[in-house]
């Protein structure tokens, strides 16, 4: 018999004895390869049997022995493909870690062997990168000869994939895993061109992936609690594959956190002027504006370097600060349908002092307050309101502590970036950086950037640029994924539209302003609830208008954007009722909007009431239609009686119609009513009657359509209002024209 068919004889009489005797099957490979010394197949039948026996220390000495003498062999290059895949494994099962407990028994030395060259024999670039990166954690001192060459081959082969976003698997392992090496390592020398380029790589990884919308994340999976995914900082948690990746690598804990980590260290390399210990991101951005105050004292190779350093140090601050307040006043634009039902806020134009001076004496009828003569003219110039555009005053924004509990650290975050993003504008070299930096990020497709620019520029009072970036969001809300859900592109749509109509008022366009309003009553959806309960549910707002106040974060919700609109209007079309000429059209719909938060508009309806008395006669026939406030309806009544000055009002379009044969009669002396009035009518010493000169020879289809018009006085103003703007846009829009 040849040696060779010795051979195979001793292992298929081993590999027959192991299920029986293991003990004699051991023996038989002892001879066999005492008597073959050179023989890799029964070297390779031992290493097995210890395998399957799970023998770390015996079968780590054989799969040594093989490595050594048999390095060409495939088979043992296929054990080691399936140690290192274990190594690289997330998986905590019984083989996974028997498989690692054997490479941990091998030498130092074989071990960093043993990976480079099943380093060389792997094909795919991103098993080759992972398992460079086993070599390069396990021998730090291979960093030097490895960790640059595989960072350029990772960021080449991201190229050459053509891959869409900076979140992908060879970005992701490049910023995450292979630069910390690099720039962590005082033996690797860099250039610094080479770690701006490394510097910008990162920040652009992760500030989109911080940032990435739900509407991008098709893998996205599970809900979280809601105290994590408020956070930006804790979004990490969220279940977000990468592409190539496993979950458990795709999972970045405190994005921010190292990526200011890198700067950091990029500012020591790179000798930047550097603080001690940790900054806040207001420290940092004070420091840049010192620096930049002497930037240009410094020859050319010093101001490239700072240069650099106030770039990059505001832009990451700017990035980290923008972010937070928009995924604070609209989270659902990060965390998808899972989000907690926290309400989006919209930046718009306070108009809440559009009433002027509220102090009244609410203890006399309007009428009695009138004839006060001394007093009255007094009243009425009271109720001029002050310039809505805000140019003139410093800027303040004020929100509800219920609508955004933290508001204080998200106004913050506000100023930081605003304040950023003005210094990056500041001098022609930075600009010229950050937006050569900004056109290669594409940040101009960011939705979440354009919201904040575009709060930005209605903070700054440019309200024409705002509107135009108010159509670029549009244009951007558009090209999002059709899978979008229907609500956040209604939501966007809403925003749009209540910007838009805030910069066109604050222009002076109020026709626009109208147009808008009008176009985004449409959009609202009613609460159906009793009538005189809904402003009972509107955000409350102080009569008092602080001086300075003139922006606030409204949510964008119907139950609190109707009533800003209402404001719109009533702003718009004030303007117009009250100039020198005639305008009764104008000054009805005045009339109808200031039932909205009555009796906060009594002074601007006394106005009305006096421009009226000395026109001698008024005509607006949507009166009855529209208005259904007690105070009013008297008031009208009264100024048909002598002592209201016998004024002529055409109120009746057409008799039938407003006589609703679905409404009991009211009789002329009957207080039923008063029950259903709204509970600010409800006051003790406040006894109303329309009947006052009424029946003393007035016209019966006015007695009536009046008498009709007290049994509505329950009605809900809101849906009043609504079906107003709704039923009357043309009109309104006329008005205006």
């Amino acid at each position: 018999m040849s040696a060779q068919g010795d051979c195979e004889f001793l292992v298929k009489r081993a590999r027959e004895l192991v299920p029986g005797d293991l003990w004699a099957a051991k023996a038989w490979l002892i001879t066999a390869r005492s008597l073959y010394p050179a023989d890799f197949n029964i070297q390779y039948e031992m290493y097995t049997i210890e395998r399957n026996a799970e023998r770390t220390a015996s079968a780590g000495r054989l799969l040594y022995d093989m490595f050594v003498n048999f390095p060409d062999q495939p088979a043992v290059w296929r054990e080691i493909s399936v140690i290192t895949s274990a190594l690289r494994n997330d998986s905590q099962d019984k083989q996974t870690q028997f498989l690692r407990g054997l490479f941990e028994t091998l030498p130092g030395r074989v071990q960093c062997e043993m990976l480079l060259k099943a380093t060389e024999q792997c094909f795919n670039t991103l098993e080759r990168a992972e398992m460079l990166l086993l070599l390069l954690r396990r021998f730090p001192e291979t960093v030097v000869q490895h960790g640059v060459g595989l960072g350029e081959t990772l960021l080449d082969a991201e190229s050459i994939e053509d891959q869409e976003s900076p979140v992908n698997c060879f970005r992701k392992l490049f910023v995450c895993d292979v630069l910390p090496l690099i720039i962590n390592n005082p033996d690797v020398r860099l250039p610094a061109s080479l770690l701006y380029k490394y510097l910008n790589k990162a920040a652009e990884f992760y500030i989109n992936y911080v940032t990435r919308s739900t509407q991008t994340e098709s893998q996205y999976q599970g809900s979280q609690d809601s105290s994590d995914i408020m956070s930006p900082s804790k979004r990490s948690s969220q279940k977000y594959v990468i592409d190539g990746l496993t979950e458990k690598s795709s999972q970045i804990t405190d994005p921010w956190e190292r990526l200011f980590k890198i700067l950091s260290v990029v500012g020591m390399r790179c000798e930047w002027q550097m603080d001690k210990g940790r900054r806040s991101f207001g420290d940092i951005l004070h420091r840049m504006k010192d620096l930049c105050r002497y930037i240009s004292n410094f020859d050319s190779d010093a101001h490239a370097k700072y240069k650099n350093q106030v770039v990059y140090s505001t832009m990451l601050v700017f990035f980290k600060n923008a972010f937070q307040y928009v995924s604070n006043i609209q989270p659902s634009l990060f965390q998808g349908p899972n989000a907690p039902n926290q309400a989006p806020l919209v930046l718009l134009e306070d108009v809440t002092n559009i009433y002027g001076d509220t102090d009244i004496d609410r203890n006399k009828h309007i009428h009695k307050k009138r004839k006060l003569a001394e007093g009255r003219e007094k009243t009425m110039q009271s109720s001029d309101d002050e310039d809505p555009s805000g140019k003139a005053r410093s800027r303040h924004i004020t929100v509800n502590k219920a609508d955004l509990a933290n508001s204080i650290e998200v106004l913050e975050s506000f100023k930081l970036a605003r304040e950023s993003w003005e210094l990056l504008y500041s001098l022609e070299t930075l600009d010229k950086e950050f937006t050569r930096i900004c056109l290669s990020w594409k940040t101009d497709t960011w939705l979440w950037l354009r919201i904040f620019l575009t709060d930005m520029i209605i903070y700054q009072g440019q309200y024409k640029k705002a509107i135009s970036s108010l159509h670029h969001l549009a244009a951007l809300q558009g090209s999002h994924s059709p899978q979008q859900i229907t609500g956040q592109g209604s939501l966007e749509n809403q925003r749009a539209l209540i910007q838009l109509a805030t910069c066109h008022f604050a222009l002076g366009e109020y026709r626009q302003t109208c147009e808008k309003v009008l176009d985004l009553m449409c959009c609202i959806l009613l609460p159906i609830q009793e009538g005189g309960k809904v402003q009972e549910e509107q955000p409350k707002v102080k009569s008092k208008f602080r001086k300075g106040s003139d922006l606030k974060l409204w949510p964008c919700t119907s139950r609190a954007i109707m009533p800003y609109c209402l404001h719109l209007l009533l702003a718009c079309f004030k303007l117009r009722a009250f100039t020198d000429s005639r305008d009764d059209m104008a000054l009805g719909h005045v009339i109808v909007l200031l039932q909205h938060e009555w009796p906060r508009g009594e002074n601007l309806f006394l106005k009305a009431i006096n421009k009226i008395c000395q026109q001698g006669n008024f005509q607006y026939e949507n009166f009855f239609n529209y208005v259904t406030n007690i105070d009013m309806l008297e008031e009208f009544a009264y100024l048909r009686t002598q002592e209201g000055g016998k004024i002529h009002l055409e109120l009746l379009p057409n008799q039938a119609m407003l006589i609703k044969t679905s409404s009991p009669p009211v009789g002329l002396l009957q207080q039923e009513f008063i029950p259903v009035l709204q509970p600010s009518i409800q006051t003790a010493d406040r006894h109303h009657t329309v009947t006052r000169g009424i029946t003393k020879g007035v016209k019966e289809d006015f007695r009536l359509a009046m008498e009709r018009q007290v049994s509505r006085c329950g009605e809900n103003l809101m849906v009043v209002l609504h079906r107003f703007c709704i039923n009357e846009k043309i009109l309104l829009l006329q008005t205006l024209a």
